[in-house]
């Protein structure tokens, strides 16, 4: 009995200390109408004025004490209304044609929404049947804050307009600020933007659904570009269509930020007792420089965006045939690529395009997703049994978002696809986009992605998209729908994911748009992983991954081995091995031109991969030397015991030494992430090392030459 009752009082503390942390994340002020939000690092602020007004009071560095603050800095729900000075979350049109929104708060409550605490404020129109709920979930072990609004009109009759809905806002004080964003074009992703705030308003956005950039935003204080310490409000949006940034210097120095849908040529109708939930933003601020949030992100990706069945499981090594046989597939030289695939160490087979109905080039057959009986006239799945029975899960390319005109689909079903009356269909790689808002072109995606699916053991599916939203035209919508067409696409869009991964649990998604054009929270919530770039250029690799993991976990990032060479620079295999596994390791090759040396460097170099890509996929990430600052690249991956580590290099170009600035410096390496305390044994090099040695002293890795690479495994004595 005393045990039990020893057993009792120790559960007892334990939850009730799990109770007090989550409480304490959101605390109420003693009005009941203020409250303080707090993360690990920062601590959000809101009052409310003896008006009714919701304030945003502060958000930033937790040793800030909220008693202080006197006066908001802006209202935590902008809207157009009364004096325009801020950027507006929300812009409405009431039945009688009123533009203005005047909010006053109604009520609140604290829920628990996934295991956390979440702040919940009802605000209403003064006047009209609108009530506005905002949402502020907070994520303490990740510093951050995910908002989103419900708009809701309350009235029994009368339809409302919304013209604009933005997911958040927040504003920081008056200081010179810095923009860094990720912006780029098509084999050119995620190139990092460094730009000053200065008075007006800076808008990064997205109009036809592709950006090869990202909506993740870091703001810091002018001049404090250090990647390990300093202050920084970083951000994104978990959203996949069109969507907005929005950065406004106000005359007094204060900077707002704001984001959400891009609502440019789009509106929606709320009918009586009809509500519009956008989706969420997600804003974070640390002191730890990009480092901080970097790691930040990819943790919260990691745990609590990505897909949840396949979170947790080790990314597969792939083999993908595209640049073996590009159009031109069959059985029989499928599965010779396969054996050699399985001998080499790969774990899934994926065969690309022209697999289906009529698909000889790109000018026909995308829409008729059914085998190509000419290629394979036996179906797909006899060949599965084979790549099977070698051992090797299978996997498949498709892109069911588009349709050629030169198919059965499309001579069957031209409306389906957006356009305009009277107005010219602009083809993107001899396609069009189906227009997916439309519930039979929903039910028709459906119908043959289960089918193939059911019928056919696949364990892994290639969802691309390869052609930029135009002409996004509904007409035989009601006329108060149609510019809500792209929202609705959307909606439909995560809706087929969502239920094809329901129903078949056990496979794999990856998320391709061209190469990066729709990379973001939106997708990974959906899929396991993204091809960050068809440029496969281990040179421009090496930049693109750099900034990938800005925002974006390790193991979200697909990256190939091919036989791409964009600057004719003749770059060893191994190089190319050793830039691709630092993501989710692919090959690309037409591997039966392989030689038995080339084989067997692969095989070493899969086996390397499988040994540490536990640490590279779930580790912290320290970027140690910038290639867009030096000849070289270094990154860090730290396990969370800190009891391995695994670095990569990477050699750029090598130059006579003291030739130039970066030859004159030492070519040590400052490690960070260790325990300053324990010994290490670093691979490859003599001796021991003390963490604070590794940390403080650094260490030089013995990789020269241009284009040469090593990876190095630290492991804890």
């Amino acid at each position: 009995m005393k045990s039990l009752k020893k057993l009792f009082i120790v559960l007892f503390v334990f939850a009730a200390g799990i109770i007090q942390a989550q409480t304490e994340s959101i605390t109420v002020g003693g009005d009941g109408k203020s409250w303080t939000l707090e993360t690990n690092s920062s601590v959000y602020r809101i009052g409310t004025s003896e008006q009714g007004t919701v304030g945003m009071y502060y958000f930033g560095n937790k040793s800030q004490d909220p008693a202080k603050l006197r006066h908001p800095q802006g209202e935590e729900v902008t809207v157009r209304g009364g004096y325009s000075t801020t950027t507006p979350m929300l812009e409405i049109v009431f039945k009688d044609r009123v533009r203005d929104v005047e909010l006053t708060y109604v009520s609140s409550e604290i829920q628990t929404l996934d295991g956390y605490k979440t702040l919940v404020l009802h605000q209403k129109d003064k006047y009209y049947p609108l009530t506005v709920t905002e949402y502020i979930r907070v994520l303490p072990e990740y510093d951050l804050l995910e908002k989103w609004i419900e708009i809701k009109n309350t009235g029994k009759k009368g339809e409302i307009e919304i013209e604009n809905a933005q997911s958040g806002t927040f504003f920081l004080p008056k200081n010179a600020y810095e923009l860094t964003h990720l912006a780029g074009i098509w084999g050119y992703e995620y190139q990092p933007n460094v730009t000053k705030l200065t008075q007006g308003l800076k808008t990064i956005q997205v109009k036809d659904f592709r950006s090869f950039g990202s909506s993740f935003f870091a703001v810091r204080p002018e001049g404090e570009q250090m990647e390990t310490c300093g202050d920084v409000w970083f951000g994104s949006l978990q959203y996949s269509g069109n969507w907005r940034m929005d950065f406004e210097k106000y005359p007094r120095g204060e900077v707002q930020v704001t984001g959400g849908i891009n609502f440019w040529d789009q509106s929606l109708t709320l009918k009586p007792g009809k509500s519009f939930t956008t989706p969420k933003m997600i804003i974070g601020y640390t002191r730890r420089g990009m480092e901080g949030v970097s790691q930040n992100l990819a943790s919260y990706t990691r745990e609590k965006v990505l897909y949840p069945s396949h979170r947790e499981k080790v990314r597969p090594v792939l083999y993908n045939s595209w640049y073996a046989t590009t159009f031109d597939v069959n059985e029989e030289h499928q599965l010779a690529l396969a054996k050699i695939a399985k001998e080499l160490g790969v774990e899934v087979f994926v065969i690309d395009d022209g697999w289906f109905k009529g698909r000889i080039n790109d000018k026909g057959g995308l829409g008729d997703w059914t085998v190509d009986k000419n290629k394979f006239p036996n179906g797909l799945q006899p060949m599965i049994e084979k790549i099977n029975a070698m051992g090797l899960d299978f996997g498949i390319w498709i892109e069911p978002e588009m349709v050629n005109p030169n198919s059965d689909l499309y001579r069957a079903h031209p409306d389906w696809v957006f356009h305009y009356p009277n107005r010219t269909r602009h083809e993107g790689r001899n396609q069009l986009m189906l227009n997916l808002a439309r519930e039979d072109v929903y039910q028709y995606l459906y119908d043959s992605f289960s089918k193939l699916l059911r019928e056919n053991n696949i364990k892994f599916i290639k969802w691309d998209m390869n052609k930029s939203l135009t002409d996004p035209g509904f007409p035989s919508a009601p006329a108060d729908e149609q510019r809500a067409v792209r929202i609705k696409y959307v909606e439909n869009l995560y809706r087929l994911f969502e239920t094809l991964r329901t129903e078949f649990p056990d496979v794999w998604f990856e998320n391709c748009a061209s190469g990066g054009g729709r990379v973001d929270l939106g997708m990974m919530a959906r899929t396991d992983f993204s091809w960050a770039s068809d440029n496969t250029d281990p040179v421009e690799r090496t930049f693109i991954q750099y900034a990938f993991l800005n925002a974006f976990p390790a193991n979200s990032m697909i990256s190939w081995v091919t036989h791409e060479d964009w600057h004719k620079q003749n770059h060893p295999l191994e190089f190319k091995f050793d830039v691709s596994m630092c993501g989710v390791l692919g090959v690309g090759y037409d591997i039966t031109k392989w030689t038995d040396k080339e084989k067997s460097v692969a095989r070493e170099k899969i086996a390397r991969y499988k040994e540490i890509r536990q640490t590279v996929h779930n580790g912290d990430l320290y970027r140690l030397v910038s290639p867009y600052e030096n000849n070289r690249s270094v990154l860090q991956f730290v396990n969370k015991s800190k009891s391995e580590a695994v670095v990569f290099v990477y050699n750029l170009a090598e130059y006579p030494d003291n030739a130039i600035l970066e030859t004159k410096r030492p070519k040590q390496v400052k490690l960070r992430g260790l325990l300053p305390d324990a010994s290490y044994k670093v691979e490859g090099v003599e001796g021991t090392y003390k963490g604070a040695e590794l940390m403080e002293i650094g260490i030089g890795f013995p990789v020269h030459g241009a284009f040469k690479s090593g990876i190095f495994k630290i492991v804890k004595q």
